[in-house]
């Protein structure tokens, strides 16, 4: 028997190379639409009669055993209609044939030529497999001029220009929105998976209900599971439904109160707490709404508990109310429940933290004796895992799938399925029916950027229209922060880099990032970095080889104290493996636990930031390598400037604890914060300054810091914040944005003042006027002032405890020199 531990779920920092290994992006895709697919995008639609003709002959002679009576009232629906839903289950068929439904109709009614179909999907992957499916079906290969084709970040494979059905990622059809307002050349805009409820797909929504005023002959599908169909075709003026029915085998669920009376399972060395300090959605960081679900949960339980006598032994009622209590999940129960399943000869699925925690916990278990280990395998497949275990020998495939790192196991529901919930069913009764949408619960900043740059109007009365809206407070929060970047003016226009920013596919902090690395001559690192924030990062966490993990990851930072730069280091040690050939390749990569593909993603994407920082006019090479943009790359100090500039104000507070086991940090929103395990900072006792800059921060257990990266004092003055001068009891003091402060001399604190105000002056006609910095001419203002300001960072000495900051005297005169 073959028990295999599966994780559907994958967290931001998941490291990739198992599965699809684009299922994390979420298609944050608004790059420039490269110049070879615009004459495709951008075509008129005009009546072709021979070509009509040649589709039409083309379909007869592929439909002889079509049943097109069954498609007859789909199509019909479509045709009377300018917007349809089409709702159907997983599975039942909708996103391959609805698009050829709508294709064959107009080829054997003899206009094929002007059918012309965009289907979007929310993610890479889809758009790909589901293009190669429909082509397949047709008889054709995907692209080369055929009838159907894809386009993705960063690849296409396009068909013929009509009588054509192209599967893109929605980020597609938002750039196409900044050439082709109306979306003139597209017929049918078929917009698939839209419960999903992701970011672009409900301001895509928004924007064809606007669209559909303005062109009366769009026809718009909607395809959705059956959850909550309704809800779109109320937000589209009550247009019709239509159901698509698919084979779908039933599932039974069993809850707590079941698993613990099939396992006869009780809690060990646990007192039964009636206070109810922590429940299901408590915990050290509970939400205000979370805790109101607890009140009512903790309400109701005598009643629930109350409806389990009778049904359920007083053993099973007693143990679930122990079970209940406890916020820590309980290994000893899923080896009883697995002990169950593989009596009966069943198979099993557990999410990503409880097979980690499983799979170190499980030689030792003591539940197991009893059955014939010979009868099964334990294989802890995860997708963010990459294995090192033996394969049952009569599996070829997966053999091959621990030598290559390729995707192995794809989902199918062949039987009716069982589900086992480690809660009891009345939490089950208070849980969301659906996920809350993305646009009500992730920072809006970069959606906020790309309204302005589609010229839709106002930020806030554009989202008003949105099927489920933001809150208020988010979206003027959102905008506070774009006119804080300087990205909006007061009235909330885009300033010019603002249009920047927006024209890059990332968002707007890791688009500065980009600007300051081509301007301050650090390009290919700082791309480096910027891909990694906005994708992920190449690392992965091999089960029972954590610390082992850790330690590479350690040995690749160089002692930088820098998430970020151990990412640069990783990546230029892949490049010069991949130089000397695929062997040391792959050794490069096993050895120090990290994907080729995803640093294969990272290296395309550097190239597309260097390609529209060139047409932009910022570099003068689309090679992130070249020398002209790199004068600076081997200055790690320069970098991790560059770096405060991007994600300024993501700053901590660093302060010495007593017992030298561990740091303490703090933010100053949040108090007192952890360095997340997985970080190269987690464990440091010694550091040379008191600041640490971030990018990702998440509250679970407590609040982490998940990357992060030692800065110092000069860093944040030239790149962070205001900066202002103080004098306090004697002492001179210069302070970024009132609260982070350093002693200085008043000489040096002026110096940097005026200095500041130079590089801010010069960076901001950079960016209106973009013009690659001429590093040769050393005399030039531009040039000096750069330079001052590079050398007074790269020579600061160390900083003490008290965040004193000095630089070498020759920095310091060719500094002076700018002024007097």
């Amino acid at each position: 028997m073959l028990l295999c531990l599966f994780s559907y779920s994958q967290a931001k920092d998941e490291p990739p190379d198992m599965w699809d290994e684009d299922e994390q992006e979420e298609d944050k895709e608004k790059l420039r639409i490269p110049d070879k697919d615009a004459e495709f995008l951008l075509q008129e639609i005009v009546r072709d009669r021979s070509l009509d003709d040649y589709l039409k002959s083309d379909l007869e002679s592929k439909k002889s055993d079509m049943k097109y009576k069954e498609m007859l009232e789909l199509v019909e629906l479509i045709n009377s209609n300018r917007v349809l839903v089409v709702s159907g289950e997983t599975g039942c068929g909708k996103t391959t044939q609805v698009t050829q439904f709508i294709l064959d109709d107009y080829i054997n009614r003899g206009v094929g030529s002007t059918c012309r179909i965009v289907c979007t999907q929310p993610r890479r992957i889809s758009a790909i497999s589901v293009a190669e499916r429909v082509a397949a079906e047709r008889a054709e290969s995907v692209g080369n001029g055929n009838s159907c084709g894809y386009q993705i970040r960063l690849q296409s494979r396009l068909p013929r220009r009509q009588g054509s059905v192209l599967y893109c990622t929605t980020g597609i059809i938002l750039q196409w929105l900044r050439s082709d307002p109306l979306l003139s050349s597209i017929s049918h805009l078929v917009l698939d998976e839209i419960h999903e409820r992701n970011l672009q797909s409900d301001v895509l929504l928004i924007i064809v209900k606007d669209l559909l005023h303005m062109r009366d002959d769009l026809k718009v599908i909607l395809m959705s599971a059956t959850l909550n169909a309704e809800k779109f075709s109320q937000y589209f003026d009550n247009c019709p439904m239509i159901h698509i029915p698919g084979l779908t085998f039933p599932v039974k669920e069993f809850f707590l109160e079941d698993v613990v009376e099939m396992t006869r399972y009780q809690p060990q060395n646990r007192d039964r707490r009636s206070s109810w300090k922590r429940g299901f959605w408590q915990g050290h960081n509970s939400r205000p709404e979370k805790e109101v679900k607890e009140a009512e949960y903790r309400e109701m339980w005598p009643c629930f508990a109350r409806t389990l006598e009778g049904r359920y032994s007083h053993t099973t009622i007693e143990a679930l109310e122990k079970l209940d209590n406890d916020d820590k999940i309980d290994l000893e129960l899923i080896m009883a429940l697995i002990h169950h399943i593989v009596r009966e000869d069943e198979d099993y699925f557990a999410s990503f933290f409880v097979i980690s925690a499983l799979h170190q916990s499980f030689p030792s278990a003591h539940t197991f004796p009893a059955v014939n280990k010979k009868k099964y395998k334990m294989l802890p497949v995860v997708s963010s895992l990459l294995l090192e275990m033996s394969v049952p020998s009569c599996s070829e495939t997966a053999a091959s799938f621990v030598k290559k790192n390729f995707p192995l196991f794809f989902m199918y529901r062949v039987r009716p399925g069982k589900c086992y919930h480690l809660y009891n069913n009345l939490r089950a009764s208070l849980l969301d029916d659906y996920q809350l949408p993305e646009i009500m619960r992730t920072p809006l900043e970069e959606l906020c950027l790309q309204i302005k740059i589609l010229k839709l109007g106002s930020i806030a009365r554009f989202l008003e229209k949105a099927l489920d809206p933001p809150t208020e407070k988010a979206v003027n929060l959102s905008i506070k922060n774009l006119t804080d970047l300087n990205a909006l003016d007061h009235a909330e226009n885009l300033t010019a880099l603002g249009i920047h920013l927006a024209r890059l596919p990332v968002e707007p902090h890791i688009g500065k990032l980009i600007l300051f690395g081509a301007l301050l001559g650090c390009l290919d690192p700082v791309l480096t970095i910027a891909a990694s924030l906005s994708f992920k990062d190449p690392f992965f966490i091999p089960l029972g080889k954590e610390k082992m993990a850790d330690m590479k990851r350690k040995v690749l930072s160089r002692n930088s104290k820098s998430d970020h730069l151990t990412i640069v280091n990783a990546f230029q040690g892949w490049e010069d493996a991949k130089q000397r050939g695929a062997r040391y390749e792959r050794e490069y990569c096993w050895d120090n636990f990290l994907s080729a593909n995803t640093l294969q993603m990272l290296h395309n994407m550097k190239g597309q930031f260097a390609e529209h920082l060139m047409h932009a006019g910022f570099v003068s090479s689309k090679d992130p390598k070249d020398p002209k943009s790199n004068v600076n790359s081997d200055n790690d100090k320069l970098i991790k400037a560059v770096i405060v500039a991007g994600l300024y104000p993501k700053v901590a507070m660093i302060r010495p604890c007593h017992s030298k086991k561990r740091v303490k940090v703090y933010t100053q929103a949040d108090g007192k914060v952890c360095i997340h395990p997985k970080s190269v900072n987690s464990e440091e006792t010694e550091f040379n300054y008191t600041w640490l800059i971030y990018h990702l921060k998440m509250r679970t257990t407590s609040i982490f810091l998940y990357d992060c990266t030692e800065v110092s004092p000069f860093s944040l003055l030239f790149f962070g914040g205001d900066i202002t001068i103080q004098r306090d009891e004697d002492q001179e003091t210069i302070a970024v944005d009132q609260w982070i402060v350093f002693r200085s001399p008043a000489r040096i604190a002026h110096l940097v003042k005026s200095l500041k105000k130079e590089l801010d002056s010069l960076l901001e006609e950079k960016i209106r006027n973009p013009a690659p910095v001429d590093w040769q001419n050393r005399q030039s203002k531009d040039c000096a002032v750069i330079t001052a300001i590079i050398d007074l960072i790269t020579t600061q000495e160390k900083s003490t405890g008290t965040s004193r900051s000095y630089g070498e005297k020759g920095s310091y005169i060719r500094a002076l020199k700018l002024f007097y």
